[in-house]
């Protein structure tokens, strides 16, 4: 794992491309951003936002979506990788904020963990793209480029995430959106584009092509 300075010092040329880098997922409030981020599991941001552009104008709130109904549901998401059990479990988190929190979405990390097809990283993305906290979330892009980077020893999302947060907070706030950016569009786990990478020169990785 590098020094911490040496991180610091990548994240920083993130920082000046990407001064305060934003999600690419559509949403309008806390409960259609969390639904949008149950949805991007094992999907693309962009089928995402397809698949949720009519849903969200009509079942923009916990109790507007059960009275859209399951059905409905997977007829708006069925573009979407494992639409029936996405949507079981939006039905079922959406029933559980009406019933127990008065329709808002909590910024508890153990309540949403507790809620259906809510994991760890699902809560850390909530909270860091609505309430602003310097949570690390930790999806395949930070994983992946965790390992590559050697900016982390661990092998398991808990455990880069427990090396990440050792970073300051003022980069953890942005740390998730910078190396999603990067590995989607930059650091392609396929074809990575090195000739366009801006932190070529912190990069020891053996299939690297420059």
């Amino acid at each position: 794992m590098r020094k911490l300075e040496e991180i610091c010092k990548i994240l920083d040329i993130f920082k000046s491309q990407n001064n305060t880098p934003q999600s690419e997922l559509n949403y309008h409030n806390a409960y259609t951003l969390l639904v949008a981020i149950v949805l991007s599991a094992q999907s693309t941001d962009k089928g995402v936002n397809k698949a949720t552009t009519e849903l969200f104008k009509i079942a923009d709130t916990p109790q507007k979506m059960l009275e859209l109904g399951i059905d409905k549901l997977k007829d708006h998401i069925k573009t979407i990788g494992l639409y029936n059990n996405k949507a079981k479990n939006i039905i079922e988190l959406s029933k559980r904020l009406v019933d127990e929190y008065n329709g808002e979405v909590p910024s508890n990390r153990e309540i949403l963990e507790s809620l259906p097809g809510v994991g760890r990283k699902t809560a850390n993305v909530l909270l860091n793209v609505w309430w602003k906290q310097p949570t690390v979330a930790v999806d395949t892009h930070v994983l992946r480029l965790a390992k590559r980077l050697n900016l982390s020893n661990g092998n398991t999302p808990l455990s880069v995430e427990a090396d990440l947060n050792k970073l300051p907070d003022e980069y953890k706030l942005y740390l998730n959106h910078w190396l999603v950016l990067f590995g989607r569009y930059i650091c392609k786990a396929q074809k990575p584009n090195c000739h366009q990478c801006p932190i070529s020169d912190f990069c020891k990785s053996t299939d690297k092509q420059i």
